[in-house]
């Protein structure tokens, strides 16, 4: 016995520093997908989309606390392919740690629940996990940045802004997605019928949004309903990868400045395009949560009802009823 808890104690922190491992890699893999698609915003290089962000939140939330020394060095390992790792490096690298780690504490504090089956947990993500956690990354970054010269006094806000909206977007886009994929049911439970429509939306939705990025025309409203379809009927997996199909190609086509975005300047097409994917995400998440909480109403009166029916059947059965004698008034006294 003595040797199995021995063997169990060194394969906890062996399975912990493969997770933190796995972390880190993701994290670097998809913040090098991340800086493919970067804007100068006042002489410093911004993503619209920061995906490192949402791998980030999502790992605290599957893997617990445990994991955010890969947070850390998935950022070293992003930085290091920008430059020498320098003490602002490291600086920043802290913050974008401590930007997840608070939005992980929010959320729990909020009584958060991976499943997003609740309009709460949906907000919660929005103004919780994206819109106030990523304040500390966004805050911590630019702040350095001014402190070390790199940024001037009268362009921090913009950078600031930029940087903010391009972790949330990260966490809104990234994070259903991957909580998604944790809730989705085994496809040898469902087979591959259960996949197809999720499939075609997501077709759909890239079709759509190629087209209205390749014109002139302000048509990128016609995304809207297959997003709402997909939120309907293929709940949180279906719908996440809708969205980020369409953030994916909006960025590239805002970076390339093509189609409705060719006309306008880098501040207004990050605006147009927070815009777009910040609502993209919001109307999905709470689609997604109000029809997950209304079937979870369903069955909660569906089992009550078969808890009433049982309860009822059990019920000992009451024995004839004898007639009453009639009592003949005409003898009365």
């Amino acid at each position: 016995m003595a040797g199995v808890v021995r063997y169990v104690g060194l394969r906890r922190p062996a399975a912990t520093g493969f997770t933190i491992l796995v972390v880190a890699l993701a994290y670097a893999v998809t913040g090098k997908l991340g800086l493919l698609a970067q804007v100068v915003v006042e002489s410093s290089r911004i993503t619209p989309l920061w995906p490192p962000t949402g791998v980030a939140l999502a790992s605290l939330l599957l893997a617990g606390l445990r994991v955010w020394p890969g947070i850390f060095l998935g950022s070293l390992l992003v930085m290091a392919t920008l430059g020498p790792l320098t003490p602002a490096a490291l600086v920043i690298a802290a913050g974008s740690t401590a930007g997840p780690l608070c939005s992980c504490l929010l959320l729990r504090r909020l009584g958060f629940r991976i499943e997003l089956d609740r309009l709460r947990d949906g907000l919660a993500l929005v103004f919780g996990g994206a819109l106030v956690g990523m304040l500390i990354s966004s805050g911590v970054g630019s702040t350095t940045l001014l402190v070390t010269g790199g940024l001037t006094a009268s362009d921090f806000w913009s950078v600031w802004s930029a940087w903010w909206t391009g972790d949330a977007m990260g966490v809104l886009v990234v994070v259903p997605l991957l909580l998604g994929v944790r809730t989705a049911p085994p496809l040898r439970e469902t087979g591959l019928r259960e996949w197809v429509e999720p499939a075609v939306l997501v077709a759909a939705t890239a079709a759509v949004t190629a087209a209205v990025t390749h014109s002139r025309l302000h048509l990128l409203f016609l995304v809207f309903p297959l997003l709402v379809w997909a939120a309907l009927r293929t709940r949180l997996f279906g719908a996440a990868a809708c969205v980020l199909m369409l953030s994916v190609l909006t960025v590239v086509a805002s970076t390339h400045r093509r189609g409705p975005f060719a006309d306008r300047s880098i501040i207004e097409n990050m605006v147009v395009l927070q815009a777009l994917n910040g609502a993209a995400a919001l109307t999905t998440l709470l689609l997604v949560a109000v029809v997950a909480e209304r079937e979870n109403t369903y069955r909660k009166i569906e089992e009550a009802c078969v808890v009433l029916t049982e309860v009822v059947a059990g019920l000992p059965s009451p024995g004839p009823l004898s007639p009453r004698p009639l009592r003949d008034e005409r003898h009365r006294d």
